[in-house]
C-alpha cells in the first residue's frame, strides 16, 4: 500500500483524506440509523396503551423523549396536550410536524457530506490524472529524448489517482443512496405515527361548549 501511495504521488493525499472521512461517516450513519434508535416497532402501540385512560406524567414523557427519534415526536405531541388541554387539532398537528422536521434533520446529518465525497472523489482522481499527464509531457526533452523514470512516474500518477477516485466514489454513492432511502422510510414512519396519535390525543382535549363561545 505504501508503494502504491508513493507511486501515485502527492495528488493521492486528498483522496486518502476523503476515503477516511467517508468511511467514518458510513460507520457513524450505520450505527445512528439503526431501527431501535430511530423507530422501534412496538413503541407506538406501547404509548397508545399507556395513554389509553390518561396522560402520563412528565417523567414518563421525558423517558419517552430519550428512547428514540420516534419517541421525540410522540413526546412532543404529549407535551403539547399536557401544556394546553384546550388546544385545537391543527395546533397538535403542527406540534407533531415541527418535531418531525427536527428529527428528520437529525437523521439527514452528514448525508450531504457523504454525497459531496461521492461527487468530488472522481474529480480529484481526474485532477491526479491531469497532474500525471503533465509529468508525462514534462518527461519529453526538446531534443526528442525522454526520461524513462519521469515517464513511468507520470503514468503511475495518472492511473492510480483515477482508479483510487473511482474506488472511493462508487461505495460512497451507494451508501449515500442507501442512507437516503432509510431516512425517507423513517420519515414516513414518523408521519404515520403522528397521524395515529392525533385522534388518540384529541380525546384528552377539553372542547369548548357552545355556551362559552362569544
Amino acid at each position: 500500500m505504501l508503494s502504491i501511495i508513493q507511486a501515485a504521488g502527492w495528488p493521492i493525499w486528498p483522496l486518502i483524506l476523503c476515503s477516511v472521512i467517508g468511511l467514518a461517516l458510513v460507520v457513524e450513519r450505520m450505527l445512528s440509523l439503526r431501527e431501535r434508535l430511530v423507530s422501534p416497532p412496538k413503541l407506538l402501540d406501547e404509548v397508545m396503551t399507556v395513554t389509553r385512560q390518561s396522560l402520563p406524567s412528565a417523567e414518563v414523557v421525558s423517558k419517552l423523549h430519550d428512547n428514540s427519534v420516534l419517541g421525540q415526536v410522540l413526546a412532543a405531541g404529549l407535551r403539547a396536550v399536557m401544556a394546553d388541554p384546550r388546544l385545537q387539532e391543527a395546533t397538535l398537528r403542527q406540534a407533531f410536524e415541527n418535531a418531525g422536521r427536527v428529527c428528520v434533520h437529525q437523521l439527514e446529518r452528514y448525508l450531504n457530506t457523504l454525497g459531496t465525497i461521492a461527487a468530488a472523489a472522481p474529480l480529484l482522481g481526474l485532477f491526479g490524472t491531469v497532474v500525471g499527464m503533465i509529468e508525462i509531457f514534462g518527461s519529453q526533452a526538446p531534443t526528442g529524448a525522454s526520461n524513462p523514470a519521469m515517464l513511468a512516474h507520470g503514468i503511475s500518477v495518472a492511473l492510480y489517482n483515477t482508479a483510487f477516485g473511482l474506488i472511493i466514489a462508487i461505495p460512497a454513492l451507494m451508501f449515500y443512496r442507501y442512507f437516503r432511502g432509510r431516512v425517507d422510510e423513517y420519515a414516513l414512519d414518523l408521519e404515520q405515527a403522528a397521524e395515529r396519535m392525533v385522534p388518540h390525543l384529541m380525546r384528552f382535549a377539553i372542547r369548548p361548549t357552545n355556551g362559552g363561545q362569544s
